[in-house]
């Protein structure tokens, strides 16, 4: 294996690499597992949902070159759910059987890593984290473009500040998930020919949290520089859950609800929606990497008026949206 820092150089190359040699073999072939609309969808025809089975396996092969980057209880985690989720994608398991899973996942990195560190309370938190940004992540893909461009720029974020604190591995390790996504993303992206499938999301919802408190707990970045930086999906799929809540909804079930799904069924369509998400998402990664250093004062601010913006945007959709359904 090639050592040092030009092995890891060759990670994100690798990983776009093979994901791009895996989604043009899945592509070709005639019986794939596909994504059927439904009352959540918004798309009018079935796409095939095997985005996933060249995403992960590419960003594994990335991996190799820097196998310091992350610990077993972040890749064996990610393993486990990978093939859970392909198998929900072939069979549609049961809500329960998938929770459990991922509570599992969760409490696996969150045992390791933060517990002895941090304590009980610490780890529950972070357990709750993971878990819930990895459930988060399939509900916000549901849009072309939009769940692998989180990652894209996401995971760029993450390799940004690691780097700075100069994690040179655990930087590498996250361009190849953003190169495997970007590459993903040339397939995705509106009109999609392939969709990530739970097979892709769960596996990136996981990571995005566990390598942000894998991060936190290693002092590269502070605790909230990952909600930060995935804030556009945590914050639409968060404030949605809880609105459907207080109206008595089942939370569980499938719905067009979320902020981006309003943004495009309101007249913005996939590829202006998945633009301006991107721009919030660039915007978002910007403020987190610039706020990692100062002081806690600064912090603060940056945290509140992230807070301000959101409220604005929430707000303007959420017009926008009735307008919408009165012109109906």
């Amino acid at each position: 294996m090639i050592a040092g820092l030009s092995g890891q150089i060759l990670a994100p190359w690798v990983s776009a690499l093979t994901a791009l040699i895996l989604l043009l073999a899945l592509l070709r072939r005639r019986t794939l597992p596909l994504d059927h609309p439904n009352e959540r969808s918004l798309h009018d025809a079935p796409v095939p949902r095997v985005g996933g089975l060249a995403l992960v396996p590419a960003i594994a092969a990335g991996w190799v070159f820097v196998p310091t980057a992350a610990p077993w209880s972040i890749w064996a985690p990610a393993a486990l759910l990978f093939a859970l989720s392909f198998l929900d994608d072939l069979r549609d398991l049961p809500v329960r059987v998938r929770l459990v899973a991922h509570l599992i996942a969760a409490a696996m990195t969150a045992g390791t890593l933060v517990l002895p560190e941090a304590g009980w309370l610490a780890a529950l938190g972070a357990l709750l984290f993971i878990a819930w940004t990895t459930n988060l992540y399939n509900f916000m893909d549901g849009s072309d473009g939009l769940a692998g461009g989180m990652a894209l720029i996401g995971f760029s974020g993450y390799a940004i500040g690691a780097w700075l604190g100069g994690a040179e591995a655990l930087a590498f390790a996250c361009l190849s998930i953003s190169a495997a996504s970007g590459v993903f993303l040339c397939f995705n992206f509106h009109p999609a020919r392939v969709f990530l499938g739970d097979a892709g999301s769960i596996p990136l919802g996981f990571l995005a949290a566990a390598l942000g408190v894998h991060g936190w707990i290693d002092g590269l970045w502070p605790v909230w520089f990952p909600p930060v930086v995935f804030s556009p999906f945590i914050v639409d799929a968060s404030v949605t859950l809880m609105r459907r809540a207080l109206r008595g909804e089942r939370v569980w079930q499938a719905h067009r609800q979320h902020y981006y799904q309003r943004l495009v069924r309101s007249g913005w369509g996939h590829r202006r929606t998945a633009l301006g998400e991107y721009v919030l998402m660039a915007a978002c990664a910007a403020v987190g990497l610039a706020g990692m250093s100062r002081s806690i004062e600064t912090q603060a601010a940056l945290l509140a008026g992230c807070a301000l913006v959101y409220l604005f945007l929430m707000r303007l959709i959420d017009r926008a949206w009735h307008r919408h359904a009165d012109e109906a």
